[in-house]
């Protein structure tokens, strides 16, 4: 993991789950890691873990949804760093309203800006300094609804991250001329906080079958150390137990 020390990463939702789970692996790998969400607590928490086992983080909270957030964080870490190489696009959500007779017309936007324009912020915003520089690395956490529909997720968010997906094989389409290359991981159900926004949460057994925050971590870890000569446009990864197999 010699290939990250220096690097400077930028983690969103990095306060629990997925991104957490990446922002503290890239930190052990030697990358300062700049942590954003909405909850500076849960972010506070993710970097003393970090600081605890030596490795450096900056917390810089905000609400993404928001068009300024993501370019006033990009400033801030050039500022300090000089320097961009990791975008992992992780923040998103999900409501427990998510059939079509229960979507309205805030709670449609809502999961639209969630999932789908706080990504296209932050991969717009975090390009800036990785032209400059000839080079960076985009990863963002689909779903396995951004290639496979299913009723469990609800039509908008299934929407959002097909579109998500869709958005990073434009990147490396226009941006690989800049040595920028971009990751879509699909992950099918990961055992996180967002499975409580379901209409019926699943069970603690349930949630073991599933993968884990760690499995994305460690994925996500081996994208980032791929040569600048390799782009992995597309992951799709499952549990052994996927549920979505069921007939």
């Amino acid at each position: 993991m010699t290939k990250l020390v220096g690097k400077v990463a930028w983690v969103t939702g990095a306060g629990s789950g997925i991104g957490q789970a990446v922002a503290k692996a890239l930190a052990g790998a030697g990358c300062t890691v700049v942590l954003t969400g909405r909850r500076r607590e849960a972010l506070d928490q993710t970097a003393a873990a970090i600081a605890e086992t030596g490795g450096k983080s900056l917390v810089q909270s905000g609400d993404l949804t928001q068009p300024e957030t993501a370019g006033t964080i990009v400033t801030e870490i050039e500022a300090r760093f000089g320097r961009l190489d990791l975008l992992v696009n992780n923040a998103g959500g999900n409501i427990v309203e998510r059939a079509w007779k229960d979507l309205t017309p805030a709670s449609i936007d809502g999961l639209i800006h969630s999932n789908l324009s706080a990504a296209l912020y932050c991969a717009a915003a975090a390009m800036h300094p990785m032209r400059k520089a000839q080079q960076g690395q985009l990863i963002h956490i689909a779903s396995w609804a951004g290639k496979f529909i299913h009723p469990v997720s609800g039509p908008v968010y299934t929407a959002a991250k097909h579109a998500v997906v869709a958005m990073s094989q434009s990147i490396n389409m226009e941006e690989y001329r800049n040595g920028i290359r971009s990751t879509a991981i699909l992950p099918a159900e990961v055992a996180t906080p967002i499975l409580e926004k379901r209409p019926t949460p699943p069970s603690a057994q349930q949630r073991a079958e599933m993968l884990q925050p760690a499995d994305l971590a460690e994925l996500a870890l081996f994208i980032a150390t791929q040569p600048a000569s390799v782009c992995l446009n597309e992951v799709v990864i499952s549990p052994r137990l996927n549920k979505f197999y069921e007939r």
